[in-house]
């Protein structure tokens, strides 16, 4: 009965370790700050949240075989720790398609040329993995641009009717319209 009573509270205190280290690094003191993006227009309301990791010296977006961070083709959370959301109180013309008011995930599969933007259904939790597909609302492709000088922490903002998001030397822009 005592070994059984020592293994649980070994068991507990692994478990509130585990549960304290994920806070601090999440919350507390994260490598990937909290960012966020507002746009706001008469009473049209789209409102960002994502985390900004840094380059750091590290290869961004190239070839998994070349050790690319984020490697082309496959599923990257756009950004770090917490599913990126958009959140918007109107309904958007957003890159040409029905965007309902609501919140939703952002997701992509970044390649050299294009990104294929991916809005979700689930807009909360830690989304290490590809979220469920059918709760995919749309999925967009949108053309990459070059930027001139390389930018050290991915970073979301609004520029015109636009929603751009760039890191390193990479850019998107992905117009709406109320």
């Amino acid at each position: 009965m005592k070994i059984l009573k020592r293994f649980g509270i070994a068991l507990l205190s692994v478990v509130l370790l585990v549960i304290g280290y994920f806070i601090y690094g999440l919350y507390i003191n994260p490598k990937s700050p909290k960012g966020a993006a507002a746009y706001e227009n008469g009473d049209t309301e789209i409102q960002i949240r994502y985390y900004r990791p840094y380059k750091r010296d590290r290869l961004i977006f190239g070839s998994q075989e070349d050790g690319a961070l984020v490697p082309y083709g496959m599923y990257w959370r756009l950004g770090a720790n917490l599913t990126t959301r958009i959140k918007t109180n109107k309904d958007l013309a957003f890159a040409n398609r029905q965007l309902p008011a609501g919140s939703y995930g952002l997701y992509t599969y970044p390649y050299a040329d294009h990104w294929v933007l991916v809005v979700h259904k689930n807009h909360s939790g830690f989304s290490a993995s590809e979220p469920d597909p059918d709760g995919v609302l749309m999925k967009i492709n949108i053309p990459t641009q070059s930027l001139e000088e390389s930018l050290e922490q991915f970073t979301i903002d609004f520029k015109d009717q636009n929603i751009r998001m760039r890191w390193d030397t990479t850019q998107i822009l992905i117009p709406f319209s109320e």
